[in-house]
C-alpha cells in the first residue's frame, strides 16, 4: 500500500533504466536527464527493459527510499510521450502499480480532481475544481 499526500508530484521515466543502478545512479538520472531536484520529495518511477520491474525513488527529509516491485507474470504498461519524463497523477500511479491499463481508463467529467478553499471574511466556501 502506497499512500502519498496531494502535494507530491509523480514523474515516470518513459525509457528503460539499467536496474543495476541504486540510489546514486537513479538520483543522477533525476538530476541530469529529468532536470529535477530529487530532494524535492517528489516520486520518481523507473522501469527495466522487460517492464516487469519498477523502482520508485523518494526523498523523505533525511534520506532516500527506494521501493522495488517485481511482477511474477506480465508487464507494466508502456507510457506514451516524447520527453524523457512524464508527470502522472497519484491515482494513475496506483493503477499502474496494480496492473490496470490506464490507456483504457478515464476520469469522469463530474468527479472532483482537486478542491480549493476560498475564504472571504468569516465565511469559508469549498469549490470543486475541474
Amino acid at each position: 500500500m502506497l499512500s502519498l499526500p496531494a502535494s507530491v508530484r509523480v514523474f515516470a521515466a518513459r525509457d528503460r533504466v539499467d536496474f543495476r543502478k541504486g540510489f546514486d545512479g537513479l538520483h543522477a538520472i533525476v538530476r541530469d536527464e529529468f532536470g529535477e531536484d530529487a530532494l524535492s520529495g517528489n516520486v520518481y518511477v523507473f522501469f527495466n527493459a522487460r517492464r516487469d520491474r519498477v523502482k520508485l525513488l523518494v526523498w523523505d527529509r533525511n534520506g532516500f527510499w527506494l521501493l522495488y516491485k517485481r511482477l511474477e507474470r506480465g508487464t507494466f504498461q508502456r507510457l506514451d510521450g516524447t520527453s524523457a519524463k512524464l508527470e502522472i497523477d497519484r491515482a494513475r500511479l496506483a493503477m499502474l502499480l496494480d496492473g490496470i491499463d490506464t490507456r483504457n481508463s478515464k476520469f469522469y467529467r463530474y468527479s472532483v480532481r482537486d478542491v480549493r478553499i476560498d475564504s472571504r471574511g468569516d465565511d469559508e466556501r469549498v469549490r470543486a475544481g475541474p
